[in-house]
């Protein structure tokens, strides 16, 4: 975990907690989700004349993944759309690095060393913390706690294949954009045979901001995909959810929920964290 991988997961964090942000926001989630996907779309099949094609042994881990992030897009839309923002997103992204680590180990053959391992620990106890702050005082939404629970589960299944398949393509940028178009395909053509003649009117009030929310989208795996080429998966799972703390502060903000002490001893956890695994590194 060099300095520059550091900063670029953490930007990558930023971007993410940003595009779910949007997507939250959207109040018709199939809208938001049809130009957030679209508009990655539409910049992968930009990218890919410019980026190298990805080598043929990454094509069966990005077909995989594509499957899994149609998969994931679906149940994040429905965790948005059973919870809160400051319920789901940190129940979803707070679940992933745990679950990498175990992966990543059985997978990768990656098994953190000491320091590392202290620091995922840290981290993931700072991203828990968040994640039960959201719960606070209210009755638990069984529906809604169990959507971004396996959508955490599909997050992590995700990043240990895109790590797997990003190293073996030669070409962090080319395997990006494929990425973007394969699955990106799914959601606005469902949109468009539910809509049918109303498709553009119905996206046009909100595609500004949808389509910014697809960029950052592209922007924030991207970052995370070269990352991988560079470092274990583990540390960077843990690091990359920092963005939770990113929409605990948006949530505060925009949505006008409290951020309250225990966010701030959870963030104080995952930087420490972090400090730790940039020992490790």
């Amino acid at each position: 975990m060099t300095p520059l991988v550091t900063a670029a997961v953490l930007l990558a964090a930023v971007t993410h907690a940003s595009w779910n942000a949007i997507a939250h926001r959207i109040t018709d989630k199939l809208v938001g989700f049809t130009l957030i996907s679209g508009g990655g779309m539409l910049i992968g099949l930009a990218i890919i004349p410019f980026a190298a094609v990805p080598a043929a042994g990454s094509w069966p881990y990005l077909l995989v993944s594509s499957g899994v992030h149609i998969a994931y897009y679906a149940l994040l839309m429905k965790s948005f759309r059973l919870g809160d923002f400051g319920q789901a997103y940190p129940i979803a992204r707070g679940t992933a690095p745990l679950v990498v680590t175990v992966l990543a180990a059985l997978f990768a053959h990656e098994v953190p060393d000491g320091w590392a391992a202290a620091g995922i620990a840290l981290s993931c106890a700072g991203l828990t913390g968040v994640a039960l702050w959201g719960l606070r005082g209210r009755r638990p939404d069984w529906a809604a706690i169990g959507a971004a629970l396996a959508t955490g589960l599909s997050i992590a299944v995700y990043t240990v294949v895109d790590g797997l398949g990003v190293r073996a393509s030669g070409s962090s940028l080319g395997y990006t954009a494929w990425l973007m178009v394969a699955p990106g395909v799914v959601i606005p053509a469902y949109a468009l045979t539910r809509w049918r003649g109303r498709f553009v009117p119905v996206l046009r009030p909100f595609a500004p901001v949808g389509l910014l929310g697809a960029a950052l989208s592209v922007a924030a795996y991207g970052l995370v995909l070269w990352a991988q080429t560079k470092a274990e998966l583990a540390p960077i799972a843990a690091l990359r959810e920092s963005s939770i703390i990113v929409g605990a502060a948006i949530g505060a903000v925009f949505f006008k929920e409290r951020f309250g002490a225990p966010r701030i001893v959870a963030a104080g956890l995952l930087v420490a964290g972090i400090g730790l695994m940039l020992h490790a590194g």
